[in-house]
């Protein structure tokens, strides 16, 4: 799974369905729709839903929000609730250093293509890397219509940020405004195998680190403080009932079980109390005979006392 986590959409632009289509015919999955805001937060903020997009691509939400200022983070736990992903966008050190230790977001995106006046450094960056906070790298800027300029700063920031972060916890994203400023995930894998990164590591950058952003940020909308979420509240299961009957539903007639005279007889000879004749023509026992002879001598003597 291919991810991209940073393409930047208007509702009146024309290009927005050609890039869709284009992102997943190159294979992506999963691709995050952003939005920036500029300045301050304006009082509400509708999340894009785009109604042509390929059914193969997971739309997620995306806010970019330029920080300059720490007093403008008064409303990022509200924004987290709305949008899927929450990206900030330093624009001098103090704002990446309030960024990487304080602030509650998912990504910090660094504008690359243009020169920086600071220094990545180690410290500052694994600080916001241990929060579970990752570094984007956006290779859109320095590809297409951004000259040479914006080409080697991008290559030379990268590189710095890499060297920084020792390669961990870092993700590509496009930030493409037109099909033509996009790259197949392979692409970007070799691209930033060219700033300094291992294969593994960014392939790692294109899928399992943007599959923990969306997880991580994900749990933090549903879990308590992002540690405890519920998975089942304990509800008891309601029973299910009988199947309702059918009113016009036709009667099914029991088959009719045959008559077999002989079990009626034995049933009937088991159940009833009157004693069993026996056969003539079956031999009499000992026992028979002396008590048969003994009622007799019984008999004759009362005949003769009478």
């Amino acid at each position: 799974m291919f991810y991209d986590l940073n393409v930047p959409y208007s509702p009146d632009d024309p290009e927005v369905p050609h890039t869709l289509n284009f992102l997943a015919e190159l294979g992506y999955t999963t691709v995050a729709l952003s939005q920036t805001v500029n300045g301050k937060l304006p009082p509400s903020i509708a999340p894009p839903h785009p109604t042509n997009a390929p059914k193969s691509l997971q739309l997620l939400t995306r806010l970019n929000l330029t920080l300059a200022d720490p007093a403008q983070n008064q409303r990022l736990t509200a924004l987290s609730q709305a949008y899927d992903i929450v990206a900030l966008r330093p624009t001098n050190e103090k704002s990446l250093l309030n960024a990487c230790t304080n602030l509650e977001c998912d990504v910090i995106s660094v504008d690359l293509s243009v020169r920086l006046p600071y220094h990545f450094k180690f410290k500052m960056l694994s600080a916001a890397i241990s929060r579970g906070v990752r570094i984007e790298i956006c290779y859109g800027p320095g590809i297409t219509g951004s000259g040479l300029d914006a080409r080697r700063n991008l290559i030379g920031n990268a590189t710095s940020l890499i060297r920084a972060t020792r390669g961990r916890g870092i993700i590509v994203s496009s930030e493409a405004r037109r099909a033509l400023s996009l790259r197949a995930p392979w692409d970007v894998i070799n691209l930033a195998c060219v700033w300094g990164l291992s294969q593994e590591r960014g392939k790692e950058a294109v899928c399992e680190e943007s599959r923990k952003v969306t997880a991580l940020a994900k749990l933090k909308r549903t879990s308590w403080r992002g540690i405890v979420d519920i998975v089942h509240g304990g509800e008891k299961a309601k029973p299910e009932g009988p199947a309702p009957k059918q009113k016009n539903a036709p009667k099914v007639k029991e088959p009719a079980q045959p008559d077999n005279g002989a079990d009626n007889l034995k049933r009937k000879a088991s159940i009833s109390s009157e004693p069993v004749t026996e056969d003539a023509d079956k031999p009499l026992s000992k026992r028979e005979i002396k008590r048969r002879a003994k009622k007799a001598r019984f008999d004759a003597k009362g005949e003769s006392a009478t």
